[in-house]
């Protein structure tokens, strides 16, 4: 069964897109190509439990295993070594970046403390946007007794959108809450 985000983009926003743009072709059309979940943790270094801890939460977040990342150089002031690990991140495509997108504007973005929406201001220049999530106990996969520290990440839709205003309506369309 196909995601139902993908349903959606199938049947409402590719019409909604192509009145509002006026497309010849329906392969003009943006789509979501993939979402990048990072999760950056510098205080690992010093404590490799965190990470463990890090890379189970962001594999319940996005039902898939993330990738742990390891710094390209060495810095003595950040007590850093080359190949130390430093983060994780996952990038999701297909069906699971469709569940986790509509998991996200539904259910996740609403349970934002004070939430008013999203900035409109976060677009690449390119068609691509980017936010950070100030703390993983938003999504209902992580049971808050379990946290043993609140860690941030950030959130990237890449597009195939040529412009900022495309994938704003991509992602308006798709149902992603902006701020007014």
């Amino acid at each position: 069964m196909a995601a139902r985000l993908r349903e959606i983009y199938k049947d409402r926003v590719c019409n909604a897109l192509m009145e509002k743009f006026k497309y010849k072709n329906v392969m003009e059309m943006p789509k979501l190509e993939k979402i990048t979940i990072n999760m950056g943790l510098g205080e690992a270094k010093d404590n490799v439990k965190l990470m463990e801890t890090a890379v189970e939460e962001l594999a319940l977040i996005s039902g898939q295993k993330p990738v742990v990342t390891k710094s390209k150089k060495s810095v003595a002031n950040f007590k850093v070594r080359q190949g130390m690990p430093i983060g994780a991140k996952v990038t999701l495509r297909g069906d699971n970046m469709y569940e986790f997108a509509d998991k996200f504007f539904n259910i996740a973005l609403p349970r934002v403390r004070d939430f008013k929406g999203v900035s409109k201001n976060s677009f690449d220049g390119r068609g691509n946007y980017s936010m950070g999530v100030k703390e993983q106990l938003i999504f209902p996969e992580i049971n808050f007794d379990k946290v043993d520290k609140i860690k941030g990440m950030n959130i990237i839709f890449t597009t195939t959108a040529k412009t900022d205003e495309e994938a704003l309506a991509l992602l308006e369309n798709l149902g992603m809450p902006f701020e007014k």
